[in-house]
C-alpha cells in the first residue's frame, strides 16, 4: 500500500497530497519530523544518540544519522511524528517534553531520487544506557553514542576520526569519521552538536 504525503510550495502553502514515489521523485517538498537524543552519562560526559541507517534504505543506506525521524504522512500534524522515537528507539515520550529548536530545509539527492524536506527539529532528553534501545532492523543496522565533545572536535577538523559506544554494529564501540554522515551543505550536525552543549549549560530558548 503507497504512503501519501502532503506537499507543499516553498512557503509551506499546501499544494495537495501525492505518493511518496513521486514526491521523491519529483521533488517535492513535504514535511519530516526530527528528534535526537541527548544526555549525561553517569560520568557526566553529555552524548548525542545517532543511528546507521540500514542497507536497505532508500536515501543514503549505511550512513550516520539522527536519533529518530520520519515523513509526516498526509494529514498528519508535527505531534503525530512522536511515533518515529518509538518505532526507531523503542522509546515512549511525550510530545510535551520535547524540546522544539524550529524548522530546518533539508534538500538532497541520490540514485535519481531528489528529496525536499520541510523538517521540524527536536531534542528528547534521556540518560539511559545504549542497551535498553531496541530498534528495526530493516530500518535502522545499529546505534552509537557520541560525546558532544568528541563530535565537536570531529566536525571542527581537529580529528579524523572518534570512538563511539555502539551496539547492533559488531563491537561494543566503533570508531567513525565525518564521511560516514549523510553529507550536508549546513553543517547540520555541527549545529544540533553546538545546541546539545549550549541546552546542558542551561539555555532553554535554542533555535537551528
Amino acid at each position: 500500500m503507497s504512503e501519501f504525503f502532503d506537499i507543499y510550495d516553498e512557503a509551506l502553502n499546501h499544494l495537495g497530497r501525492k505518493a511518496r514515489s513521486a514526491v521523491h521523485r519529483d521533488g517535492l517538498w513535504h514535511q519530516v519530523f526530527h528528534c535526537w537524543v541527548i544526555g549525561r552519562s553517569p560520568a557526566g560526559r553529555q552524548f548525542v544518540i545517532l543511528q546507521r541507517r540500514a542497507s536497505g534504505k532508500d536515501f543514503f543506506p549505511g550512513k550516520l544519522d539522527i536519533s529518530a525521524a520520519g515523513h509526516l504522512e498526509a494529514g498528519e500534524s508535527v505531534p503525530d511524528g512522536i511515533r518515529e522515537i518509538e518505532e526507531e528507539l523503542g522509546l515512549r515520550v511525550d510530545f510535551d517534553d520535547l524540546i522544539p529548536l524550529g524548522r530546518r530545509i533539508g534538500v538532497s539527492k541520490e540514485a535519481g531520487l531528489i528529496d525536499r524536506q520541510i523538517c521540524h527539529v527536536f531534542f528528547c532528553e534521556c540518560d539511559q544506557s545504549l542497551e535498553r534501545y531496541t530498534f528495526p532492523r530493516d530500518e535502522v543496522a545499529g546505534l552509537l553514542k557520541l560525546d558532544i565533545e568528541d563530535g565537536l572536535r570531529l566536525f571542527a577538523g581537529e580529528r579524523d576520526s572518534v570512538r563511539a559506544e555502539a551496539v547492533g554494529l559488531g563491537a561494543p564501540a566503533v570508531d567513525i569519521s565525518v564521511d560516514e554522515f549523510i553529507p550536508q551543505v549546513d553543517n547540520y550536525v555541527m549545529k544540533i552538536l553546538i545546541l546539545a552543549r549550549r541546552y546542558f549549560a542551561g539555555e532553554r530558548h535554542l533555535w537551528i
